[in-house]
């Protein structure tokens, strides 16, 4: 939980039912009106989220994720569409993006509940052009039929759809649609995700939580028109999970980046050399450095003004899981003492 005065509570995603009600009831009770949540594909599998009265409902993406508990793509959107199908009421709102290959689908799971496309391809909420620069990015938007300029202090363009997911959440909520519009240039970022976190030689590094494939194709693919310069990227992959991702991720990287360094990202209980060499048999002229710290401190070393430095994997995650023990490591702490300590 999120907000002004209200501390943040360890939990899953989307809590257990028990929680969850506990959660929204103590919020009521305070007069808090209104509440975000993440639905995840967990969450919606298990019927935690059934039982709370939605008002909106959004559909940002769907990429290779979770398939160690769904087994199949096809089980993971199914588990997804619930939100839809089963969960948002007849006169609920369903905010889809458009430029998601199985936008169509959600489409088609809503049914004849009103629905606000957002994106490139969106009617309702129509991005219509993006402008990066090193404080963020400017957007032409085309919102209900009516045009807004606004300067989003976020970098990478997917923050762009997310925003417009927002404030189409909050169009379908009934808010004030110009004031969520003005509201976006405050907006401020997500601890670990796609977090600006340093700076070293006017280089800016980053912190991403990007595990699978589309995200950290997406972190970079939306951090590369903020690079002058080089793009750097460090990034592993998580041990007991899907092993398939991992070269697909290794040659997303040496793709899109110009320096990958691969190092251990959570092994558990895998041997962490493998995981690595899964990566690096698709990550043509990567470096391999086991150490985490270390591969972070050599990849600030190299970095020069122009360019742009994204440590992928953990985002704001404070351990890192080793076996069966989880030892403390903070990826936006170890960026900043590397780069000396320049917030």
């Amino acid at each position: 939980m999120i907000a002004d005065g209200w501390p943040s509570r360890p939990s899953l995603t989307t809590p257990d039912p028990a929680d969850l009600h506990e959660a929204l009831a103590e919020l009521a009770e305070n007069s808090i009106t209104h509440a975000a949540m993440e639905a995840s594909s967990h969450g919606l599998d298990q019927f935690r989220l059934d039982g709370v009265k939605l008002q909106a409902a959004g559909f940002t993406n769907l990429t290779r994720d979770h398939l160690d508990y769904h087994g199949d793509m096809q089980a993971y959107l199914a588990a997804k569409l619930r939100l839809f199908t089963d969960l948002l009421p007849e006169d609920g709102v369903a905010v889809i993006n458009a430029d998601c290959p199985v936008a169509a689908q959600v489409a088609q799971a809503a049914g004849s509940r009103r629905v606000l496309r957002f994106g490139r391809a969106g009617a309702e909420l129509a991005l219509k052009d993006i402008r990066p620069d090193s404080h963020g990015q400017v957007l032409d938007l085309d919102v209900l039929g009516h045009s807004a300029t606004i300067r989003l202090p976020l970098a990478g363009t997917f923050q762009a759809a997310n925003a417009l997911a927002a404030l189409g959440l909050v169009i379908g909520c009934g808010g004030n649609a110009l004031a969520a519009i003005n509201a976006l240039e405050s907006l401020t970022e997500i601890p670990g995700r796609l977090q600006k976190v340093a700076d070293k030689d006017s280089a800016p590094i980053f912190v991403d939580y990007a595990h699978t494939p589309d995200a950290l194709e997406t972190v970079l693919t939306a951090l590369l028109p903020h690079a002058t310069g080089r793009l750097l990227v460090v990034f592993g992959c998580g041990g007991d999970r899907d092993p398939g991702k991992r070269p697909q991720m290794g040659e997303i990287a040496a793709r899109l980046a110009d320096i990958v360094l691969v190092t251990d990202d959570n092994p558990r209980s895998e041997d962490p050399a493998l995981i690595r060499a899964a990566i690096m048999t698709a990550a043509k002229g990567a470096m391999e450095i086991a150490d985490r710290r270390t591969a972070i401190r050599h990849a600030v070393s190299l970095l020069r003004q122009g360019d742009v430095l994204v440590v992928a994997g953990k985002g704001h995650e404070s351990g890192q899981i080793v076996g069966a023990h989880t030892l403390p490591f903070d990826d936006a702490e170890e960026c900043r003492q590397a780069a000396g300590g320049t917030p």
